[in-house]
């Protein structure tokens, strides 16, 4: 079924706060208020910038099957199993962090109610909630199905919005016994910024659903999808700013990575961390859904290449598409195709995901995710390095190649309009600033242990 501006905005939303945005006070700490505002400013118009240029580039792909393996079979199909590698690691390890979010919440809930050894026992919440709710919300097969429990975790934050807001009108004494320094600038003395960076840079990574998005919208026109874009990215500011800014003011340089550890036991909190488990546990499918179709991608690719190493016949490489027929070869000749759009360049295969391999796909990601999330106890450092590098890729450098190298290739050399120069070369400035986020903070993370 197809989706409205509104389900595209709640599912970009959701998938971008997740659990992530419990440090987000944290990250104020070597920024200090102002210069912390300016910097999630900055992250957002750069998400802004990477958003619209998915959308301008999904054209190229005809009808609605746009992803980032089928732009890369444009630019160089060679580059698309990496891509996709980049975008599975990250999404699987998003994934696995939820589920470490609820066996470290659940116990501290269920501590209000008894004192049972089993009741507190962390691998048994994470056993019953990934079997009885994660595990049936991620084999749903499109986004727009998720969208009334995407309004369900947005409720969820926004609970936390105001329990930090009422924290912060009215703080109890435990509460003020706790603030530490609150800097309106740099701080002189602490922590180096560029051990935070990386939960900015990952505060706005929705990219890898964007274009899920695109395809299940009613009205896939740039000038329809570019409201989705900006219109998600404004909300998701906002409760930064207001999560993070008034976070840090609470608490000031005592302030720790995860927000409501801090404050003292009582009934608005407990509810405060349920609504966190149920944002993260919401927030799996999000992540499950794009990693799914990134190993479908990868799978394809391996079996294209031993196909063509032991020369099948041309047929027994076909792909078909719901919406059209489509028969490609090793050779990648594009023989038959009803989706190609006036202008754009020969429509890339479509890889469809469906009975056996859907059920294969998901069924092991689950077991991967509750097998590592049941054997460690923090991926803190492991979820830094991940977000470092495939948070940048996927938000900025690889929506910048895609709208570089694709935006106005339909048009002579020379005789680009204005409008479309902009586009293209902004799309060129976005993957530079990527690439030097992603070293600073790979480096922030490697050298000076910065987690999100």
């Amino acid at each position: 079924m197809s989706s409205s501006v509104r389900s595209g905005v709640v599912t970009l939303l959701h998938t971008a706060c997740g659990a992530g945005i419990l440090a987000m006070p944290y990250g104020f700490k070597p920024f200090g208020v102002i210069p912390g505002i300016c910097m999630i400013t900055v992250c957002a118009l750069c998400s802004v910038a990477g958003l619209l240029l998915q959308a301008k580039v999904a054209r190229y792909v005809g009808g609605r099957s746009v992803s980032f393996f089928s732009l890369t079979q444009i630019i160089n199909p060679n580059l698309s199993i990496i891509f996709d590698v980049a975008i599975a690691i990250k999404c699987f390890g998003v994934g696995v962090s939820y589920l470490i979010v609820i066996g470290d919440l659940m116990p501290q809930i269920a501590s209000m109610f008894s004192s049972h050894q089993l009741i507190l026992n962390r691998n048994v919440h994470i056993t019953i909630i990934m079997l009885f709710i994660v595990a049936p919300l991620c084999f749903l097969k499109k986004l727009s199905s998720l969208r009334y429990a995407s309004l369900v975790a947005l409720s969820a934050v926004a609970y936390l919005c105001v329990l930090i807001l009422v924290h912060f009108m009215w703080p109890s004494r435990e509460i003020e016994e706790l603030r530490g320094h609150v800097s309106l600038g740099l701080p002189h003395e602490g922590t180096n910024p560029l051990t935070t960076l990386p939960i900015f840079v990952f505060a706005y990574t929705c990219h890898h659903n964007m274009f899920s998005v695109i395809n299940e919208q009613a009205d896939n026109s740039f000038r329809n999808v570019k409201k989705v874009a900006i219109y998600a990215m404004a909300l998701a500011w906002t409760l930064y700013v207001l999560v993070g800014g008034l976070g840090y003011l609470t608490f000031g340089d005592h302030i720790i990575g995860n927000i409501i550890k801090l404050y003292p036991q009582s009934i608005s909190t407990t509810v405060g961390r349920i609504a966190i488990v149920l944002l993260v546990m919401l927030a799996f499918p999000l992540q499950c859904h794009p990693a799914r179709a990134s190993i479908n991608h990868i799978l394809f690719y391996i079996q294209e290449r031993l196909a063509s190493s032991k020369q099948n016949p041309r047929t027994d490489n076909c792909v078909v598409d719901e919406a059209s027929t489509l028969i490609v070869n090793p050779d990648q000749e594009y023989i038959i195709d009803e989706l190609i759009e006036e202008d754009s360049r020969q429509q890339p295969q479509v890889v469809t995901l469906h009975g056996k391999k859907f059920i294969i796909i998901t069924t092991s990601l689950l077991i991967a995710s509750y097998l590592l999330a049941i054997s460690v106890s923090s991926l803190a450092r492991v979820l830094a390095i991940v977000g470092a590098t495939g948070s940048t890729s996927i938000s900025f450098i690889l929506p910048g190649i895609f709208g570089y190298q694709l935006i106005g290739s339909e048009i002579e050399a020379g005789s680009l309009p204005l409008k479309t120069k902009i586009y293209k070369y902004s799309g060129l400035l976005l993957a530079a600033w990527g690439l030097l986020v992603m070293i600073t903070s790979l480096t922030a993370t490697l050298t000076m242990s910065s987690s999100h």
